[in-house]
């Protein structure tokens, strides 16, 4: 603490619970910079995962699943995960297994942009799929 005193710095105990206690003696105010700095240094270099979505009825038609599949792939080679879900309207339940049958053509033609997270499911009126991005080599 006095040698602390003398150089006008603070005693920071770094490890209380060793035997002996470890203490620093720093200029505490530019420790606490230098931990600011380092967090958002960190914060900068980390990634915001966005996810995208897409939408299908049971009987989406040819071109108009191309459309999608097209803004899909942008989506994936973004580095954005992709949600495609089927939206069953009214009594157009009945035709589940359409939908299934689609989220998986959608699955396979985006093979080589990214990977299935988790297979068709059906929740409610919609039947969800995620697909994740490849990793960039």
């Amino acid at each position: 603490m006095r040698l602390a005193e003398e150089l006008e710095l603070d005693l920071v105990e770094i490890s209380p619970n060793a035997e002996p206690p470890v203490c620093k003696v720093i200029d505490y105010k530019k420790f606490l910079y230098e931990q600011k700095k380092r967090d958002k240094m960190l914060k900068a270099k980390s990634t915001q995962i966005t996810v995208k979505e897409i939408r299908f009825g049971p009987q989406t038609d040819e071109h108009d699943y191309e459309f999608k599949k097209k803004n899909a792939e942008k989506f994936l080679k973004e580095g954005s995960k992709l949600k495609a879900f089927v939206f069953f309207k009214g009594r157009s339940i009945i035709y589940k297994d359409q939908g299934q049958i689609l989220l998986l053509r959608l699955a396979q033609d985006l093979e080589e942009h990214g990977k299935v997270e988790s297979m068709p499911v059906l929740e409610g009126k919609r039947m969800t799929m995620f697909i994740a991005p490849k990793k960039k080599k």
